[in-house]
């Protein structure tokens, strides 16, 4: 046990010494002073600046409340500043000093926020896009009542609509190149892990696609019939249903007139928490809970400017 509680004091102590040198020529002040104005400079926006007062107060007063408010106020300047990894190792630093502490909430937050910050196109690298789909997991995970899940788990579907994007942009690459059974594999990740994305109808579709192309008639008429109940008036289906036709296959569903589809947006604020329906259930994906629209996040709401104090509780 105590051999823990070094390693883990060596830990954060190195991580520490990992932080760049005080800029501010040490003259001693009194902690509410250069506290309160760290605070002016992040209200004025001039993040650096801010961020070397809010050094200074750990600096030169170490064991005070301050001190450890300080850190946070830090991880926020970063992140305003878009110094996104700075942040991360702010929020690392508290959680690692003060892991039972209530603010630790928002430590988790600013660092899952910061990884989401860096999500780029599908069409790169999706580094950033899994380690933020993990932090946000793990506040909603560690905090499922506070108001930081409730931002979590709105950017957890965005996530996941991006992680989708990316394997339907592989799929599709391979379905186009040949590369069948590779492709299917992609399209299958959709259906499986992000299915209530915007890609689902058309990861469907391309697995109907890519069976009939193998000549297996089941598989492609099942994953059609998917498309058919759950997404009965979206575009997908209806090529689907040309698809199936022209291959001497009944579809189980008629397709919708387009009036009738369901757009992305109404599936994600009402079938939240609903998986594909099976063929054998026979009921169209209609929708269940209601909430989505505004999120209320509690912090950091770029590029919200100000109010700081309002955000850490404090």
């Amino acid at each position: 046990m105590v051999a823990t509680a070094v390693l883990v004091a060596l830990s954060v102590s190195a991580c520490a010494g990992k932080r760049k040198k005080p800029t501010l020529a040490y003259e001693e002040r009194p902690v509410e002073l250069l506290y309160s104005t760290g605070a002016n400079r992040l209200d004025r926006g001039s993040w650096n600046e801010a961020v070397d007062y809010f050094r200074e107060v750990e600096r030169q007063h170490p064991y005070s409340e301050w001190s450890r408010r300080s850190i946070l106020m830090t991880g926020y300047a970063h992140y305003m500043g878009n110094q996104y990894n700075e942040a991360i190792s702010d929020a690392d630093r508290f959680i690692g000093l003060y892991p039972g502490n209530p603010s630790a909430s928002y430590a988790y937050y600013l660092k899952a926020v910061c990884y989401f910050e860096q999500i780029v196109d599908v069409n790169r690298d999706q580094a950033a896009t899994e380690q933020a789909m993990a932090a946000l997991r793990d506040v909603v995970q560690r905090y499922p009542n506070s108001e930081y899940a409730q931002d979590a788990r709105l950017k957890i579907d965005m996530v996941s609509d991006q992680l989708a994007g990316k394997e339907m942009t592989i799929g599709r690459y391979y379905l186009k190149n040949g590369q069948t059974l590779a492709a299917i594999g992609r399209f299958r990740t959709v259906v499986d892990r992000h299915q209530t994305t915007s890609h689902t109808p058309e990861a469907l579709y391309r697995l109907v696609e890519s069976y009939l192309t193998l000549g297996l008639l089941d598989e492609a008429k099942r994953n059609g019939a998917v498309l058919g109940y759950n997404f009965p008036g979206d575009p997908w289906y209806a090529e689907a249903y040309k698809l199936l036709t022209a291959n001497n296959l009944k579809p189980a569903v008629e397709p919708l007139k387009a009036g009738n589809k369901k757009n992305f947006l109404d599936r994600l604020t009402h079938d939240k928490d609903k998986t594909l329906a099976p063929p054998a259930a026979a009921t169209p994906a209609d929708g269940a809970p209601t909430t989505a629209g505004e999120t209320k996040p509690a912090a950091p709401a770029k590029p919200k400017k100000g109010g700081i104090m309002g955000v850490l509780g404090m």
